[in-house]
C-alpha cells in the first residue's frame, strides 16, 4: 500500500493518526506558504494541455530530478509500466508498447548521459531542440507510469489509444510523436523559469552526490517515493496553475509521512521545502513545521517510533480496505487509543499539552471545568416565549471563546502562545464571577 492510499479516507488508520497528532491541522502551513508566496508572474499551461497537466506535472518533475542527480534516468514507475504493458491488448499492442518503452529507455538514458545534465559547470536548461526532443521522451515515459499508478486510467492515455488503434504502426518514432506541442512547449517553459530561480542557486551549492531522485523509504508494511533530497532538502515539485491555492491537508499530511517514514534518518532531512509551479521555494525547518501543524506532543524522534509502532501494528492495511471485519476494525482502534499520548504532570488532561503556569496554579478550576456550551442554531421563538419579560426568562449561558481546530476544552493552542491562563479557564471564572448569569 502507498503512502497517498493510506491518506486518501479521513477513516483510515493513516489519517486518523495524523489527525490526532497534527492538532493544528494544515491552515499555519497553508498561511506561512503563502506569505512566503512572493511571485510576480505565474506561468500558466498553453490551451493543448487540457486534462494532461497530470503528464506534464510529472514531466518536469522528473526533468528538474535529472538537474541535480542523473544516477536514475528512467523513473522506477516507468520501468514498472513499460514492463507491465506487454500484457495489455489483443494483436501485439502490448509487445508493441514494451518494444517502443524498451528502446525509450536505451534511448531516455543515452541522451541524459551524452547531455550530462547532473553537471554544475553546466546551466540548467540546453538548448531548446535538445529540450524539446528530452521533453517528449520524459512526457512519454510519463504515460507508461500512469499504468504503474493508476492501471484504469492508463486505457485513456493517447499512448494505449495509438498502440491498440494500429499496433503495426507503433513505433519509438510513433511514440515521440504524440505529445502535444503544447505539452512539451509546458515542459521546456517551466525549466526555463525553474532555471533562473531559487532552485538554480541551490543546485550550485550542491553535489549530485548528495542529491537522491525519487528517494524511497525503508519499510515492508507503506510505499513512498518523494520528488528530490538534497543535501537534507526534502523537495516536492507542484505545477498547479494555482499555486496560491496549494499546500492543502493532503499535501502537508504527506510531507509529514515521508519525513516519518524516515525513521533511520537516512536521509538526514532538515528542512521541508515545497517547489510550486511560480518558481518560488518556500521553506520550513522541520521543527517549525511540525510546530504549524500542531506537533507538539511529542518530537520528531518519538513521533517516527510511535508511528512506526502504528504501521506494525495494521500489518501494512492502512487504507479503507483494512476495515474488512468487526474485530480487525476493532483491534485499529484499540491501537491507536494505545499510541495516544499520556498526559503527564502539569499537562491538560484532555489533549496532553503543557499547561500555562497560571493554569497550573489553579487546579481547583480545572478540575471543575463544565463543558462550553457549543454554538448551534438558534431555538425557534415561540408566542410564550417572546412574550414573556425578560427577567423571568432563563438565563443565557455565557458563549466561551472561538473554538478551533485541535482544541479541547480546558486548553487551546493558543494559550501556549501568550502563556495566559486556559481559554476554558477564563471561562469558568468569567461565568462564576458576578452578575455574569
Amino acid at each position: 500500500m502507498s503512502l497517498v492510499d493510506g491518506l486518501r479516507s479521513p477513516h483510515t488508520p493513516l489519517r486518523r493518526f495524523l489527525d490526532r497528532e497534527l492538532s493544528a491541522g494544515a491552515k499555519p502551513v497553508r498561511d506561512s506558504y503563502r506569505a512566503q508566496h512572493r511571485a510576480a508572474h505565474v506561468l500558466l499551461p498553453p490551451p493543448g494541455v487540457g486534462t494532461e497537466a497530470g503528464t506534464v506535472g510529472t514531466a518536469i518533475d522528473q526533468r528538474l530530478r535529472l538537474a541535480f542527480t542523473a544516477a536514475a534516468p528512467v523513473d522506477d514507475a516507468s520501468l514498472i509500466g513499460i514492463e507491465l504493458s506487454g500484457g495489455i491488448g489483443g494483436r501485439g499492442a502490448g509487445l508493441r508498447m514494451r518494444a517502443a518503452g524498451n528502446e525509450l529507455t536505451a534511448r531516455l538514458t543515452e541522451t541524459v548521459r551524452r547531455l550530462d545534465l547532473d553537471n554544475r559547470d553546466l546551466p540548467v536548461d540546453h538548448g531548446q531542440d535538445e529540450e524539446e526532443h528530452l521533453a517528449r521522451m520524459l512526457i512519454a515515459a510519463a504515460r507508461y507510469q500512469v499504468l504503474a499508478r493508476t492501471p484504469i486510467g492508463f486505457a485513456f492515455t493517447p499512448l494505449a489509444k495509438a498502440a491498440l488503434e494500429d499496433p503495426g504502426a507503433f513505433t519509438f518514432a510513433r511514440l515521440l510523436e504524440l505529445p502535444h506541442r503544447d505539452l512539451v512547449a509546458d515542459v521546456t517553459n517551466q525549466l526555463h523559469k525553474a532555471a533562473h530561480g531559487p532552485l538554480e542557486a541551490l543546485r550550485a551549492r550542491t553535489r549530485p552526490e548528495d542529491c537522491v531522485g525519487g528517494p524511497t523509504f525503508a519499510g515492508g508494511q507503506i510505499t513512498a517515493d518523494a520528488d528530490l533530497v538534497v543535501d537534507g532538502l526534502l523537495l516536492d515539485f507542484k505545477s498547479a496553475r494555482r499555486p496560491l491555492a496549494e499546500m492543502s491537508q493532503r499535501t502537508a499530511w504527506q510531507l509529514t509521512g515521508y519525513l516519518l517514514l524516515d525513521a533511520a534518518d537516512r536521509y538526514r532531512i532538515d528542512t521541508v521545502v515545497y517547489l510550486s509551479r511560480s518558481g518560488v521555494l518556500a521553506s520550513w525547518p522541520v521543527d517549525d513545521f511540525l510546530a504549524l501543524l500542531g506537533a507538539c506532543r511529542r518530537d520528531l524522534t518519538e513521533l517516527r517510533g510511535v508511528f512506526g509502532e502504528l504501521l506494525a501494528g495494521c500489518r501494512g492495511q492502512a487504507d479503507a480496505r483494512y476495515f474488512g471485519t468487526e474485530e480487525e476494525t476493532e483491534r485499529v482502534q484499540q491501537l491507536l487509543e494505545r499510541l495516544a499520548p499520556v498526559a503527564g504532570p502539569g499537562d491538560c488532561p484532555v489533549c496532553t499539552q503543557p499547561l500555562p503556569e497560571a493554569t497550573r496554579r489553579a487546579p481547583e478550576v480545572l478540575h471543575q471545568l463544565v463543558p462550553r456550551p457549543r454554538q448551534g442554531p438558534p431555538a425557534p421563538r415561540t408566542d410564550a416565549r417572546r412574550a414573556a419579560p425578560a427577567a423571568s426568562r432563563p438565563a443565557q449561558a455565557v458563549p466561551g471563546p472561538p473554538r478551533r481546530r485541535g482544541d479541547c476544552e480546558p486548553h487551546t493552542p493558543s494559550s501556549q502562545v501568550d502563556a495566559s491562563p486556559c481559554e476554558a479557564v477564563r471561562y469558568e471564572e468569567q461565568r462564576r464571577s458576578p452578575g455574569v448569569l
